[in-house]
């Protein structure tokens, strides 16, 4: 009896990535906007000040790479924003991602 083959289904992380996570999985940013998904971050991070950003990027840690890697998921935009201490390049890094998942 032949093998029956199987088309490859398209990824569906990019929608996945691009999703909204439950409340109590949401990024409160201090003294800022609850971000619950990717798409909301850059505008998030527009709106708070350099110390605000500061205070979850800095030599000692990265917030928002743990909470992009533990419950987004999303491990190449971890990677891409894991070094990242400038809150402008953070932006840009996260806005390229989103453009790459949508148009994936």
């Amino acid at each position: 009896m032949p093998k029956k083959t199987t088309k490859p289904q398209p990824k569906k992380t990019g929608r996945k990535f691009l999703s909204s996570v439950r409340p109590e999985k949401s990024f409160w940013i201090n003294n800022g906007p609850i971000v619950n998904n990717i798409r909301n971050l850059p505008k998030a991070l527009e709106q708070v000040s350099e110390d605000t950003f500061t205070h979850h990027v800095n030599g000692e840690k990265n917030d928002f790479y743990n909470w992009i890697t533990e419950v987004i998921g999303d491990q190449k935009l971890a990677r891409r924003i894991k070094a990242v201490r400038s809150k402008q390049d953070f932006i840009r890094e996260v806005k390229n991602r989103i453009n790459e998942l949508e148009s994936s």
